[in-house]
């Protein structure tokens, strides 16, 4: 609960409450207009205690998931899992491999249950190499996948940053 009384999440209470009175407010205007021989606004009598109920629901549902992940992040793995991180992984020689101190490479071999680390392998990324338009037909086209290009090449650049 205290996860639920940072300043942003005082703020989130207030706006909260300040969309509900607001929204039932103007929910109650309307009646009144309705009463008053307005037609139209029967309409949006019903309309905007409809909205302050989905603000409820939104800043419900927005409690319930920060307090579900404050809860996952608190408990531990699940115990088959953790079972199998902490078995030591084999070279195809049957040595257990163990990285080596300092980061360095892993090694394949005997070595004291205390050393031992499991070897975490990271994935591979694959570059894409951009294959160039060999046609010519469309210079527009190719003008554009330059454009694109560069845009890639240059992620943190503005599209008017582009010098061609």
């Amino acid at each position: 609960m205290k996860r639920l009384w940072t300043p942003a999440w005082i703020v989130r209470h207030v706006a909260m409450v300040a969309l509900v009175v607001g929204f039932c407010g103007l929910g109650w205007w309307q009646i009144s207009r309705a009463a008053a021989g307005n037609t139209l606004s029967w309409a949006y009598a019903v309309e905007w205690p409809i909205f302050a109920a989905f603000v409820v629901f939104v800043w419900w549902r927005e409690i319930r998931h920060t307090l579900r992940a404050a809860s996952t992040a608190e408990d531990p793995a699940d115990p088959a899992v953790t079972a199998a991180l902490e078995q030591p992984v084999t070279a195809a020689s049957g040595q257990p491999v163990t990285a080596a101190a300092g980061g360095g490479p892993a090694t394949a071999g005997p070595s004291s249950p205390a050393s031992t680390t499991p070897v975490v392998r990271r994935p591979v990324r694959v570059a894409r190499t951009a294959v160039p338009a060999d046609d010519g037909e469309d210079a527009d086209l190719t003008e554009y996948n330059r454009y694109l290009s560069w845009l890639t090449a240059n992620p943190g650049a503005r599209p008017g940053d582009y010098p061609g």
